[in-house]
């Protein structure tokens, strides 16, 4: 007998546990079934409820997809449900992935994870994407995890929790801060995955210094989010805390030409060998960084199949390019560049400097002193030496690299 139940993508609009029949009968006759999926329906308070009593029965669960399961219902309806299913599954000892993504919770749901999330010790992958939770919802789900990695403390057991997922939530920096602490009690994090949620340089300083003690990490997904040289720079400084890293995405994060420099300088220098995808689309990165990341490549990432550079601030035709291709292909990568098809063209010293006041117009006074007198900046012009990533090498080389050419070997 198969182990997996599916109602995905029926199309059922079910408001009682009649509604749900005969496919509620055929999950309860399921004795060992480990994985469930129900997403692409819409479930009301009371099928929810029917759903869960017969999920308590099942010792075996390892997954539990509950993915858009609420499209056409009341907000006044939805928490309900959703306690009653996270209720469910707050005393299982055989889950493993809980999948809550696509559901129009906002904020005003959060409060009904949080018994689930702060009492269930045995789960490693939780997926909440695309659920608008905003920064208050987000710090209601990163408290409720903080609790979490507390209790593993308490019982003295080490944390199960390996992979987050929490894209487009609009979480902000306001979340950030409480997402800070609940990584910390979590060491054991593998995946982070928070693209496209609004989050600014404070907001990433706050993540990244969270995720240092992850030593395990492998996979650091920021897409579209705000770094500038102030979040580059935390970003920078953790790079050598995951020696494990296989998997970086800061495509649309603004890093800049600065930014850039910084990240390839550590990457030269060795911080992270077993990277395997590196993207880094839209961000204002101009040919020096380029130059870097070939030298990089040569010496230590011989793993690198994926690589993304579209939209930065160089040429498709110039050298550096082909010496990129050539660094790829000594290592038999030779189709791991993305198409460069969207190039911008490289500014002035003079425009430069302007973007950069115009991406930073909005910060407050705190964050703009904190951007003067951070040492990322000289990397733009050569005027001063980076900031220590690694050691005094790392700020000799990017401070030479700044204001000059060097051809990769």
């Amino acid at each position: 007998m198969s182990k997996s139940f599916s109602i995905l993508g029926k199309n059922l609009k079910a408001n009682t546990k009649a509604d749900l029949e005969p496919f509620l009968s055929e999950l309860e006759a399921m004795d060992d079934v480990e994985e469930v999926h129900f997403g692409a329906n819409s479930l009301g308070v009371e099928a929810c409820e029917a759903i869960a009593e017969v999920l308590k029965t099942k010792k075996n669960l390892k997954l539990v997809d509950l993915a858009d399961i609420f499209t056409g219902r009341l907000i006044s309806e939805i928490p309900q449900a959703l306690s009653a299913l996270c209720n469910a599954l707050s005393t299982s000892e055989s889950l493993i992935e809980l999948d809550l993504s696509d559901n129009a919770f906002g904020g005003r749901c959060a409060d009904a994870m949080v018994p689930f999330l702060e009492t269930n010790t045995h789960f490693q992958i939780f997926k909440l994407n695309n659920n608008g939770l905003g920064p208050i919802g987000g710090s209601i789900i990163a408290k409720a995890l903080l609790r979490n990695g507390e209790k593993c403390v308490s019982e003295n057991k080490e944390s199960q929790l390996k992979v987050i997922v929490c894209g487009r939530n609009r979480l902000e920096n306001g979340s950030s801060k409480d997402w800070s602490l609940a990584f910390e009690k979590h060491q054991n994090l593998k995946e982070i995955k928070l693209p496209q949620n609004g989050i600014r340089m404070e907001g990433i300083t706050n993540l990244v210094n969270g995720l240092s003690n992850c030593k395990e990490l492998e996979l650091l997904d920021l897409q579209d989010n705000t770094a500038t040289k102030i979040g580059t720079r935390a970003i920078v400084k953790q790079l050598t805390s995951w020696p494990n890293l296989k998997y970086l995405n800061l495509s649309d994060c603004l890093l800049g030409t600065s930014g850039g420099i910084a990240l390839m300088t550590s990457l030269n220098n060795g911080s992270n060998p077993k990277l395997i995808s590196l993207k880094l689309q839209y961000g204002e990165m101009d040919k020096k960084s380029i130059e870097l990341l070939t030298t990089a490549i040569t010496q230590h990432l011989k793993d690198l199949t994926d690589l993304e550079l579209n939209g930065n601030r160089f040429s498709e035709d110039d050298d550096c390019v082909e010496e990129l291709k050539k660094a790829l292909a000594n290592w038999g990568h030779e189709d791991a560049l993305d198409e460069l098809d969207d190039m911008e063209e490289p500014e002035s010293d003079d425009e430069e400097d302007e973007s950069d006041e115009e991406a930073e117009a909005d910060n407050s006074e705190d964050e703009k002193a904190e951007a003067e007198d951070d040492g990322v900046d000289a990397g733009a012009d050569g005027a001063k030496a980076l900031p220590a990533v690694t050691d005094k090498q790392t700020d000799d080389l990017a401070d030479m690299l700044a204001g000059a050419h060097i051809e990769a070997k």
